[in-house]
C-alpha cells in the first residue's frame, strides 16, 4: 500500500508540473524573478476561481481566510509553507488524511492549481500584514485554539519541559487576559523583551555581572545593576558564564510539530 501511495504521488505530481507546462501553475517570472503584468493577471483569476472552491469546501474546517477552525490553521502550517506549486498540497486535498477526518476530495490538477492559487494569496496577505505591522487581532481564540487542552498541558508538563520556568498560577496566571489570541500566540512561540544575563570572572577572583551586552569571542562587555558600562578581552577573563533565559524557546522550535503548538495555544487559552 506504500508504495502504491508514492506511486499515486508521483503520478499527480507528475500531472501537476505538466499542467505548470502547459501554461497552469506555476506562473512565469519576469526580470528580477517578479511576475509579468499577464502573469499576475493569470494567478489573479486563479486565486479567484480557488476561492469558490476553498469556501465552498474547506471554510467550514479551515476558516474563511484559512487560519484555521475545526481543522488546522492553514497560514502557520509547515507543509503549506514548503508547498511548491502543490506538491504537498495537492497529494493531501487528493487522498484525504482519514486518520485526522480530513476526506478525499476528487478536484481536477486544474482545481487544485486554483486552490494553491487562493492559498498563495492568502499567505502573502499574511506575510504583508506582518512585515508592516500585525496581523488583524480580531480573530477569536476559537479560530486559533483547534488543539486539545490536555494534550497542550501534557507538553507544557512534560516533554516541552515549560513548567521549568513557568506557573499557570505564577507568571501564567490569567494570560489569555492579558493578550488577544493572536498576540498569545506570537508570544509563546517567539518570546522577547527579556535580555541575557552574565557573571564574568576575573583574573584575582572577583567576579562582576550584569546584562549582557556583547559576548562575541574576543570581547564580553556588561551592564551592571548600577547602570556602569564594563568591558574586558575575553582571553583575559578567568571565566565567563552567561545565561539567555529564552534559549529553552528557542531550542523548542525546532522541535515543535504542528500539533504541538496547536495543543499550548489551546492549553493557555485557558488560562484566564
Amino acid at each position: 500500500m506504500r508504495k502504491f501511495a508514492v506511486v499515486a504521488a508521483l503520478g499527480f505530481c507528475a500531472a501537476f508540473l505538466l499542467k505548470a507546462q502547459e501554461g497552469g501553475a506555476p506562473p512565469a517570472l519576469g526580470p528580477g524573478g517578479r511576475m509579468s503584468p499577464a502573469a499576475q493577471a493569470a494567478h489573479a483569476a486563479a486565486a479567484e476561481r480557488g476561492r469558490t472552491i476553498f469556501m465552498q469546501d474547506c471554510a467550514a474546517c479551515h476558516g474563511e481566510d484559512a487560519t484555521g477552525g475545526r481543522g488546522p490553521d492553514l497560514i502557520r502550517s509547515a507543509l503549506v509553507r514548503h508547498d511548491r506549486n502543490g506538491d504537498l498540497i495537492g497529494p493531501v486535498v487528493m487522498d484525504g488524511r482519514p486518520d485526522k477526518g480530513m476526506p478525499a476530495f476528487p478536484f481536477t490538477v486544474a482545481q487544485v492549481s486554483d486552490l494553491v492559487a487562493f492559498i498563495d494569496s492568502q499567505l502573502t496577505l499574511f506575510d504583508l500584514h506582518t512585515r508592516f505591522g500585525p496581523y488583524p487581532n480580531d480573530i477569536p481564540a476559537s479560530r486559533l485554539a483547534t488543539g486539545s487542552v490536555e494534550a497542550g498541558k501534557a507538553f507544557f508538563y512534560g516533554p516541552g519541559g515549560c513548567s521549568n520556568c513557568h506557573s499557570p498560577t505564577g507568571d501564567l496566571a490569567g494570560i489569555a487576559n492579558k493578550y488577544n489570541p493572536p498576540e498569545l500566540e506570537t508570544r509563546f512561540l517567539y518570546p522577547s523583551g527579556t535580555p541575557s544575563t552574565v557573571t564574568v570572572t576575573l583574573p584575582s577572583g572577583e567576579q562582576v555581572s550584569g546584562t549582557l551586552i556583547l559576548n562575541d569571542g574576543f570581547y564580553v562587555a556588561l551592564q551592571d545593576k548600577d547602570g556602569w558600562y564594563h568591558s574586558w578581552p575575553r582571553s583575559g577573563l578567568k571565566d565567563v558564564q552567561a545565561h539567555d533565559p529564552l534559549a529553552a524557546h528557542e531550542a523548542l522550535l525546532d522541535k515543535y510539530t504542528d500539533a504541538d503548538m496547536h495543543n499550548i495555544f489551546t492549553y493557555l487559552e485557558t488560562l484566564k
